[in-house]
């Protein structure tokens, strides 16, 4: 056995064999991106079943110098979670550590595994009667340490905010093998720097997330959803703004949507239909959750559609009528993603800008890429409420996929400048992994890539977490 396979048996022997994948076909699904963006080499997949087996896989790879790449669900878009190609990364998976430790009713606290399946979390918090908000299209396989290593958002974060708002707490293993526990329950604790924060939205450049206290809420006893049919998305502001006035905090959703993303789902997603009889250039998907009843939330979407009749904002709207129905309007805006491969090539960004420039921002990128690339299928939907966009550009139809994907780069250029301009941010929810790690140094300030090194060297001296994503210092 040479020095190479000694020590990828040291790490197996923490874990013991039934728990470490060596042979190649049973690495490969740990090995590629969802879209095929990114294909990495692995010698060992390592599945620790306890914090200290995750702390003494890490102690051993610092003081070796072997590069860990943490692993949660696989879901990610921008290859956070996929090793290198020419290296001896070791993955390490959470998939065993799923269990939900506590749920604290009076607290109003769920504490959980970093591998927990989100699904799961949700699940949990429904059986204490609470709500556990996070909700993603991926819910049923992300995995919360993936979530927080993202900053994950989902549809819900105009009420709710995104994981660094609905964490409290976390325990994370650092790279030297130390486990800090930092599973507090605190709502208000302002002792000294907050070291949760740095490790939410760090892609596990930092440590690896075993355990986290997240918040829960009251389950909602009210609810409605209407999807209504707009001009433009100026007219779409409009309404939002008067439904964050009649609805306040009730108003729990509002997605943002493009006749043709409408076109690709009824096309390509079995059982979805268009709900309204004639097609609008535009479209606003409208969620409004009460705590006391349902005849309130109905009352509330009752309101907010007459009096956007009645401004001109809506040129037809439907009000779901049952709890079905609802879900059938969800499942066409979380599908959209989904119905666009079947199209062919998807060029995609996943970006935030101020909401009150959402409009000019759709504009303006609009034009440039059709100048770049006439017969581009733009499509373009997400959180209005947040400013979150998924800017998704479909090939020309007829055009050859490769050819459409080899510009990614340069088309991802044109709209990441028009949203630098807007004052938002090239990454909103998917996280900067290899894909964006480049650009995001390229245009941050000086300073902040400065002080990102400065952290990263501070936790990580051997360099030995997730090397390649987000930031690199030398």
């Amino acid at each position: 056995m040479d020095s190479a396979d000694a020590l990828l048996q040291r790490f197996v022997d923490i874990v013991g064999p039934a728990h470490a994948l060596t042979a190649a076909v049973d690495i490969e699904p740990y090995l590629v991106e969802g879209r095929g963006l990114y294909h990495g080499a692995s010698p060992l997949v390592l599945k620790p079943g306890s914090t200290e087996e995750v702390a003494a896989i890490l102690k051993l790879a610092s003081a070796t110098g072997t590069p860990i790449v943490p692993a949660g669900g696989r879901t990610g878009l921008v290859g956070g979670q996929v090793p290198r190609q020419e290296s001896r990364d070791v993955v390490l998976s959470l998939e065993r550590m799923n269990r939900v430790r506590e749920v604290d009713t009076v607290g109003d606290v769920i504490v959980v595994d970093g591998g927990c399946i989100l699904a799961d979390v949700q699940k949990a918090a429904e059986a204490h009667e609470r709500l556990f908000p996070l909700s993603l299209g991926s819910e049923g396989s992300c995995r919360i340490g993936g979530n927080l290593s993202t900053n994950a958002g989902g549809t819900a974060v105009l009420a709710y905010g995104n994981m660094r708002q609905l964490c409290l707490g976390l325990e994370v293993v650092l790279p030297t093998g130390e486990i800090w526990d930092g599973l507090r329950r605190l709502k208000k604790d302002n002792s000294g720097y907050d070291l949760r924060d740095l490790f939410i939205g760090a892609e596990g450049t930092l440590g690896v997330i075993t355990g986290a206290v997240l918040k829960l809420f009251p389950r909602p006893r009210g609810r409605q959803v209407a999807f209504a049919g707009l001009k433009s998305p100026a007219d779409a502001l409009a309404l939002f703004e008067r439904a964050s006035l009649l609805c306040g905090t009730a108003l729990t959703g509002f997605e943002l949507m493009p006749r043709i993303g409408v076109e690709f789902t009824t096309r390509h997603i079995p059982g979805v239909r268009d709900p309204l009889d004639t097609a609008h250039d535009w479209y606003a998907l409208i969620d409004i959750s009460t705590s006391d009843s349902a005849e309130t939330a109905e009352a509330m979407i009752a309101a907010l559609m007459e009096q956007a009749f009645e401004a001109d904002l809506v040129q037809d709207a439907v009000i779901a009528a049952s709890l079905t129905q609802q879900d059938a309007l969800w499942h066409m805006r979380e599908s959209m993603s989904e119905a666009q491969k079947p199209e062919g090539g998807s060029i995609k960004h996943d970006v935030s800008v101020p909401v009150a420039r959402i409009p000019q921002f759709l504009e303006e990128a609009g034009a440039a890429v059709l100048a770049a690339m006439p017969g581009a299928r733009i499509c373009a939907f997400g959180h209005l409420g947040d400013g979150n966009i998924h800017y998704n550009i479909s090939q020309p139809v007829g055009a050859d996929k490769a050819a459409f994907i080899a510009r990614w780069r340069e088309i991802n250029a044109i709209v990441h400048a028009i949203v630098r301009k807007a004052g938002g941010s090239i990454s909103a929810e998917h996280g900067v992994g290899q894909l964006k790690r480049d650009e995001l140094i390229a245009t941050r300030p000086e300073i902040e890539t400065e002080l990102m090194n400065r952290i990263k060297l501070a936790f990580d001296p051997a360099g030995i977490m997730n090397p390649g994503k987000m930031i690199s210092p030398q």
